[in-house]
């Protein structure tokens, strides 16, 4: 609910997330941070909304680099699946976007845990599962909800496709098989791309469109990234290689054994989203699964997100998963960094969210104390300049911190 088209938040203790933390003030104009800093040096319009944080800690909104929330429905079984097209190992085709419910309750629990964007991306069924989504967790509409569509593509190794696949009788069966189809599938875009390009001088050679080679261009034109599910070592490194390959960008998600090549990760520079880390070893690639993982490739050099893979972790744990990583071993900043702005850098929309600076998009989280600590909730929850938790009723006042 917008309860003002100008928002005030005074007093309180600001941690933009950019080197700098101060007590202060936020000046918010419609969508967007007017001002902020210290000293309140100017007259403020009669019809402003002030909301009192003193003694409260000012955040930029948190962000959960990969999960699947609105198209992996909580409640609901087959109804609300939506995330793995489990009929053919290659779909880069498939778009986030087309399953997302902005009503699964997903979103209101990302809100409640001071969440207030998130990467949505297709599961790990297939070799390549589709293009991912950075959004916002309020809104009724998916499309005003997106800040960056498409923002990576899917792709997976290790168990997950041999075993949807093996159980099928058909390719992939093996980790080989795997890279040998995401192999085949970035070798074709590469000569669709050529047709195309020939078809600009000579129409008989445009090629019929395919939409799964369109988004596959992208990816080699380094548009987006490669987004790689990873568990193990061995199956980081073949993603990598096949990156390298290519020439494409990539980001490893998952990461689980990420602290037993740390040092050559970082060498190589690629970011991890790292988790789900609140979760049990549901299976063999998870054997060394380790809170410590995170801290030990942030040490390295390695610029790290940590995600919940929600529902796998529930979205609203994201800065407990945070908190972990700290007793762990993980400086407080840097897993401050995992879920904010280190977050909208490795999605590619750190220009508008993920740090508290004039001109970004007025997200951000008003904390009764710091949210690593555990008796720690979000007051208030503003979205695009707009209280969204608690959800302010009709002629209710804003009340201090």
């Amino acid at each position: 609910m917008n309860v003002g088209t100008k928002l005030l938040i005074k007093n309180g203790q600001i941690k933009t997330m950019t080197g700098r933390e101060f007590p202060g003030f936020i000046l918010i104009e419609g969508t967007k941070i007017a001002a902020l800093g210290e000293t309140l040096n100017m007259d403020i319009p009669a019809d402003t909304v002030v909301i009192d944080a003193m003694g409260c800690l000012v955040m930029p909104g948190l962000i959960d680099a990969h999960c699947h929330v609105g198209i992996g429905e909580e409640i609901y079984r087959w109804e609300g699946e939506d995330f793995n097209e489990m009929t053919d190992p290659v779909t880069p085709d498939m778009r986030a976007i087309d399953g997302i419910n902005p009503e699964d309750e997903g979103f209101r629990d990302a809100r409640l845990g001071g969440v207030t964007a998130v990467f949505t991306v297709p599961g790990s069924a297939n070799v390549i599962g589709g293009t991912g989504v950075v959004m916002k967790t309020a809104g009724k509409i998916v499309d005003k909800m997106i800040v960056r569509d498409p923002a990576g593509l899917k792709v997976a190794f290790g168990e997950n496709p041999k075993m949807v696949y093996g159980e099928q009788k058909k390719m992939p069966m093996t980790r080989m098989g795997t890279a040998a189809l995401l192999r085949q599938a970035l070798v074709d875009a590469q000569v669709y791309r050529d047709k195309l390009e020939e078809g600009k001088t000579d129409p008989d050679k445009v090629p019929e469109r395919d939409l799964g080679l369109e988004t596959l261009v992208r990816v080699i034109n380094r548009e987006i990234p490669m987004r790689a599910h990873a568990h193990r070592a061995d199956d980081i490194m073949t993603a990598i290689r096949i990156a390298r390959e290519f020439e494409v960008d990539l980001v490893i998600e998952h990461c689980t054994e990420g602290h037993k090549i740390a040092e050559e990760l970082a060498e190589l520079g690629y970011p991890a989203v790292v988790g789900p880390l609140l979760t049990n070893r549901s299976k063999v690639e998870l054997k060394d699964k380790s809170f410590k993982t995170p801290g030990i490739l942030a040490k390295a050099g390695v610029k790290v997100a940590i995600m919940t893979d929600h529902s796998v972790t529930p979205i609203e744990q994201l800065p407990l998963c945070a908190a972990l990583a700290c007793k762990a071993g993980m400086d407080i900043e840097d897993a401050l960094r995992a879920i904010t702005i280190n977050s909208a850098e490795i999605l590619g929309v750190s220009d508008r969210i993920g740090s508290l600076e004039v001109g970004k998009d007025a997200d951000l989280v008003i904390w009764s104390e710091h949210p690593f600590i555990i008796t720690s909730r979000p007051l208030y929850v503003i979205i695009d300049g707009k209280i969204v938790s608690p959800e302010p009723k009709l002629g209710e006042s804003i009340h201090e911190c």
